[in-house]
């Protein structure tokens, strides 16, 4: 896995109370923006309840942003499988497959808010029970098989669909894991992508990275199935600027409200985040080693620490998050692309190289140009019958 690569997990976090409309129009723009610089995927969530978390259908948004990119690719981060008939997930999808020729990628998990699950009356172990019956349902679909089949909540006769997907011989598809074995062990047993989305976010889960791994290799091997580090991504929390100092000014925009949804709004105790005050916040992301506020020498740091403790996986998805304000936010994109994409997508050594043979060999060829341009004035005088 020599090129790493990088993307954004756009759950998307708004401050409850601003204009609904302005921000959902920002994370459009924040696609174009991602797909100017060069990232090569951004995953979109789903949510209802909380009114923090936006976008209600990643699918719909996923068309809307496919419209104004042209080289990302899109995927739902996550589609709360267990809430929807699985037929029309995987009907969907493959829509969006055709849609956008093949950049769409299918993200699922069990659903993360429980006030989103509460108001269709299943409660998170019914849900994580669901997502295990309509994984297997929405992947005999798309492998163009009849299923006939009875769930808690839907039945299917005869279904299949009558669309193949766009990809061949079908897009990506990973599952979401925040604390509990559950995706590890559905993407082991499947032979599916892993998203690793609360692993990055607490010290208890950036120390069970490596154990994630174990549980899809044993799932796999039990099963059958092949699993590959190169489809396990990576989410994980960054703000940088040119100084440690300026990030930590740019977050005191917006640190605060993101910190209190999850202390007193958001039932996710994954998410266990710490700090009474401004100051409390920021030193515990620095200080917890659960994200960045600081330089892109401080991101490239946190990303090789993520790739040490996990050995190694395909691509580090940038949580988008509205700490700075919308052109400081935008600039932490730029400086990571311009910066830290380089260094793990083999980018920057053959730069780095040609600077070192062309200073290497400077003195003598300077040189050289001097005496060429002598030689030519003395060359010319000589023809312009010249004389001193």
């Amino acid at each position: 896995m020599s090129r790493l690569r990088f993307g954004v997990f756009l759950a998307p976090f708004h401050t409850a109370g601003q204009n609904p409309t302005l921000a959902i129009d920002r994370d459009l723009a924040l696609m174009e923006h991602l797909d100017r610089l060069g990232y090569d995927e951004a995953w979109i969530g789903e949510h209802h309840s909380a009114g923090t978390e936006l976008i209600a259908s990643p699918e719909i948004f996923i068309a809307a942003a496919a419209q104004r990119t042209r080289h990302i690719r899109l995927g739902t981060g996550v589609t709360s499988l267990s809430y929807h008939n699985p037929l029309w997930v995987a009907d969907r999808m493959v829509l969006l497959d055709h849609l956008t020729r093949g950049r769409v990628m299918l993200g699922v998990g069990p659903g993360s808010l429980p006030t989103d699950s509460a108001m269709i009356g299943l409660d998170p172990t019914d849900t994580r029970e669901l997502l295990d019956d309509n994984l297997d349902i929405v992947l005999r679909l798309l492998r163009g098989e009849s299923v006939t089949a009875q769930t808690r909540t839907h039945t299917l006769v005869d279904a299949r669909l009558q669309l193949r997907p766009y990809t061949h011989p079908r897009f990506e598809v990973a599952v979401a894991a925040v604390a509990s074995p559950t995706g590890p062990r559905l993407a082991g047993r499947h032979g599916l992508g892993l998203l690793s989305i609360g692993a990055t976010l607490t010290a208890d889960g950036f120390d069970a990275l490596a154990h994630h791994w174990n549980v899809m290799e044993e799932r796999a091997a039990t099963y059958g199935t092949t699993v590959d580090r190169a489809a396990w991504r990576l989410v994980g929390i960054m703000h940088v600027a040119e100084t440690r100092e300026q990030a930590m000014r740019d977050v005191e925009y917006g640190i605060e409200p993101w910190f209190r949804y999850f202390q007193k709004v958001a039932a996710f105790p994954q998410m266990g985040v710490q700090g009474g005050d401004l100051k409390e916040m920021i030193d515990f992301v620095r200080g917890s080693g659960i994200g960045v506020i600081g330089t892109v020498e401080d991101a490239k740091a946190q990303v090789r620490r993520l790739l040490d403790q996990s050995g190694g996986f395909g691509a580090m998805l940038l949580m988008a998050h509205e700490w700075a304000d919308p052109a400081a936010t935008n600039r932490s994109y730029e400086l990571i692309a311009q910066h830290v994409l380089p260094e793990f997508q083999d980018q920057a050594g053959p730069t780095l190289d040609a600077a070192a043979r062309a200073s290497a060999v400077r003195e003598d060829y300077a040189q050289a140009q001097l005496s060429a341009v002598a030689r030519m004035t003395d060359k010319y005088r000589t023809e312009a019958n010249i004389k001193d």
